[in-house]
């Protein structure tokens, strides 16, 4: 465990009327945990519905600092979407389901604060697309990720078409999507699709710890890079340079700039920032 941090991952579902999903705060990190293990954390319309609200619950906590979200067990992240809650979809309702799929995911890509993805098992499908629309990824090393879609009939339909060829480039996204090919870990981390790898045990230890050290660090400012960052790649060097310069300056409205500057100057050992 984190040396003093004490996890303790509890479920508020009751009291927040959230029935597949586990929600903790805890040292300004929140962890989100996908609870449906006998289903191995598959995303239901309900899932995708909770996970939505405690994203929104978690927004509007201005102490949250980072997010973690995994899944319950040690078999799965996400093994994919509900495919029996799928497969007699309309047209209509199949796109009303993957714009609704694509908010919640798109919401994570351009949350306030980062987000790092625990994968804690099978990422397939929605749960590769899942990790995807995460900041950061951790992966144990019993990982598996994959697109299995086109072996369904389908297409990837939460962004996987998308971000998988923009982490690892268009042929290896071509390759592991047309083939409906799963990899393990020590693939996923060699083509660039996670970040780290680690024994399962250790897992959260670790993405608690590298949220705990995202966490000390002056969150405007780590929100204002983390814009920076995914805004520039829409655009060419110059137009995001133009965005690195203005969240730069913005940052100079802050009292944490002045604070930590300070700090730094006056070679102080510990840093308090207050969001401010």
């Amino acid at each position: 465990m984190l040396k003093g941090i004490t996890v303790k991952i509890t479920n508020e579902g009751e009291d927040n009327h959230m029935e597949t999903i586990l929600l903790h705060t805890e040292h300004h990190v929140a962890t989100i945990t996908i609870n449906r293990e006998k289903a191995l954390n598959a995303l239901s319309t309900q899932v995708l519905t909770e996970l939505n609200e405690a994203l929104d619950r978690v927004n509007a906590d201005q102490d949250v600092y980072c997010v973690i979200i995994t899944g319950a067990g040690n078999k799965s992240f996400v093994a994919g979407a509900d495919i029996a809650e799928m497969k007699d979809k309309s047209v209509e309702e199949a796109a009303a389901y993957g714009k609704f799929g694509n908010e919640v995911f798109r919401k994570i890509e351009t949350f306030r604060c980062p987000v790092i993805a625990a994968v804690n098992g099978f990422a397939l499908g929605g749960g590769c697309e899942l990790a995807m629309s995460c900041d950061i990824r951790l992966a144990a090393d019993n990982a598996v990720f994959g697109q299995p879609e086109v072996g369904l009939g389908i297409t990837p339909g939460f962004g996987g078409t998308q971000r998988l060829a923009r982490l690892v480039g268009a042929g290896i996204a071509k390759e592991m999507v047309f083939g409906a090919r799963n990899i393990k870990a020590e693939r996923a981390y060699a083509i660039g699709l996670v970040n780290a790898l680690y024994p399962a045990e250790e897992l959260m230890n670790a993405a608690l710890k590298m949220a705990s050290g995202i966490a000390k660090n002056a969150p405007i400012a780590v929100a204002n890079a983390k814009r920076a960052i995914n805004n520039g790649l829409q655009e060419n060097m110059d137009g995001g340079i133009a965005i690195e310069v203005k969240e730069f300056a913005d940052c100079f409205r802050t009292e944490d700039q002045t604070y930590g500057m300070t700090c730094f100057l006056e070679k102080a050992k510990e840093k308090h920032f207050s969001n401010k």
